[in-house]
């Protein structure tokens, strides 16, 4: 009852706000105003807005007003709300291709990710959101995924041996660190820091920001960025909402979606440049000097027992193709 009133009074806040529109747009995102996520949907509105001369506007709701990415993505599926910022990680149950995405080391660097993705391959990986009622607009920056820990530099998978790293409670991840010869232990995100004080795990992986925010530099001063982990987010649309709108005005839209997705990406690179500066100055060692093609080759266990279609391996194999 709570999220229901709660959502009820931002939908009735967005009409109040934007009743000077022939079309309002309601977007969620889990993210507190200004992070880069958030700022690359109200860039995409600022430019809707200013080409169709003030007739769309769309409202941002972030901080998860509208509730978390699961519920929100469900409410866009049924047009409740138009619009959605989510991790590919949340889309998992209803595309299932998504999943592919976690794959370790499935991207080369993030500019590799942004190829793929902003290419024939995202095409095609967008068009079974529109089988599932939702429209993919943009592929925005999640940054990437790297270790960190309190006790040694790690520059080979030799240095992680026995090691006992925090991963998220996902199969996939634990497969990775048993391939690297470490011990994978799924916890809260909210235990880390006390688990890596008292040794309970020697440390993590997360991306700069995260690693930052977190005070988690503060007990793992070790950060190798190995950039294993390379998750897109995507703002997607309501096909309710989008079969609404004329050809020319979900033309717009797409545009300025994709526009938007330059803006994110620029905020979210200053984001983790900020973040590893900082942390740097606080006294913690980036290894960047790492080999990642042992690594890489580790997976294939993983690999093996997670792209098991000849679709799937069909897609990965672009993937890993693209230039």
């Amino acid at each position: 009852m709570k999220f229901l009133m709660t959502t009820i009074a931002g939908l009735l806040c967005s009409v109040s706000i934007a009743g000077a529109c022939e079309i309002t747009l309601r977007s969620s995102d889990t993210h507190p105003d200004g992070y880069p996520t958030v700022e690359g949907v109200k860039a995409m509105a600022a430019e809707v807005e200013e080409k169709s001369d003030g007739r769309i506007c769309i409202e941002v709701f972030p901080s998860a007003q509208l509730g978390e990415e699961k519920d929100t993505i469900e409410q866009t599926q049924f047009g409740v709300i138009d619009m959605v910022r989510a991790s590919f990680g949340s889309f998992n149950d209803i595309v299932p291709v998504t999943q592919l995405m976690s794959l370790p080391y499935l991207f080369r660097s993030v500019d590799h990710m942004h190829t793929v993705m902003d290419g024939p391959i995202g095409e095609e990986i967008g068009a079974g959101f529109e089988e599932n009622d939702l429209i993919a607009l943009a592929y925005y920056d999640g940054g990437s995924r790297s270790f960190y820990n309190s006790q040694k530099p790690i520059q080979s998978i030799a240095d992680l041996e026995g090691m006992k790293f925090r991963v998220m409670q996902n199969d996939v991840f634990v497969d990775m660190m048993s391939a690297l010869g470490a011990n994978a232990t799924p916890m809260p995100y909210g235990e880390v820091y006390s688990s890596i004080q008292t040794g309970v795990i020697d440390g993590a992986e997360n991306n700069f920001p995260s690693y930052d925010s977190s005070g988690h530099a503060e007990v793992a001063k070790y950060f190798t960025l190995d950039e294993h982990l390379m998750v897109p987010e995507l703002v997607a649309m309501s096909k309710a909402s989008w079969d609404k709108l004329s050809p020319e005005d979900q033309e717009i839209i797409r545009e300025a979606a994709r526009n938007s997705a330059t803006v994110q990406r620029e905020l979210w690179a200053e984001q983790e440049k900020a973040s590893q500066e900082k942390v740097e100055a606080a006294g913690a060692e980036i290894i960047t000097e790492i080999d990642k093609t042992p690594f890489i080759e580790a997976m294939a266990p993983v690999y093996e027992k997670y792209v098991t279609t000849p679709e799937a391996q069909d897609l990965v194999k672009r993937i890993q193709d693209t230039q």
